[in-house]
């Protein structure tokens, strides 16, 4: 029922226009990113199979298998507006279009969403892009010539706003507990991310909230 009536995503949109409405939720910037959220690999269950719809990928020299939450969060506020789900070996930059809301001016990025402003489905979005520079990049930087150091620069402040995309991930993984799927297939489980993540919207803004309930 959840998945047909896409209740899940309804009941995001309805907590973050209550937080909208507050002046929690500003909509002039976002952050997007991704992580992974594991699987059972095993396949010692009832059907004798891995779930087809859960996936390996690589990262750094560890291998996971299981889907990815991708998100868009308020790059003032850090509060989640768009959830995307998909397998864990689905590119970041492939989701980042999906992750704007359409009325923000500046979208936030790691150097996984390099090239982004070159997709094909992102050229009608009127954004400014901002996209870490890849490590070997930022490393090779002359910061001792006033170029370098004005780029080095820009890169801590971009760096100090992509900050924010971590707050929610680390609610829904520490606070709520949720470090692998609870279900087969990616409706379901991006469901309960929609769920996890408004949920995650009110815990970030809770001591707020409780101030304005008791004036």
């Amino acid at each position: 029922m959840l998945e047909r009536h896409q209740l899940a995503e309804q009941f995001l949109q309805t907590v973050n226009a209550q937080l909208s409405a507050k002046g929690y939720l500003l909509k002039e910037g976002t952050v997007v990113d991704a992580s992974l959220i594991a699987a059972p690999s095993s396949t010692k269950n009832g059907s004798g199979k891995r779930d087809p719809e859960m996936h390996q990928t690589k990262k750094g020299n560890q291998w996971h298998f299981g889907m990815k939450a991708h998100i868009g969060v308020d790059a003032d506020s850090g509060l989640v507006h768009t959830v995307v789900g998909t397998a864990a070996n689905v590119n970041d930059v492939t989701q980042a279009h999906a992750l704007v809301h359409g009325k923000e001016a500046d979208v936030f990025g790691d150097a996984g969403y390099q090239g982004i402003d070159k997709r094909e489905e992102v050229q009608e979005l009127k954004v400014r892009w901002h996209v870490a520079l890849r490590p070997g990049k930022r490393r090779a930087l002359d910061k001792s010539t006033v170029s370098g150091a004005l780029v080095d620069e820009l890169e801590r402040v971009k760096a100090r706003i992509r900050a924010r995309v971590e707050h929610p991930f680390r609610v829904i993984k520490r606070q709520f507990g949720h470090l692998r799927v609870r279900y087969r297939g990616l409706i379901k489980n991006t469901q309960q991310l929609h769920t996890l993540f408004a949920l995650s919207n009110l815990w970030m803004m809770r001591g707020r909230l409780m101030r304005e309930a008791r004036a």
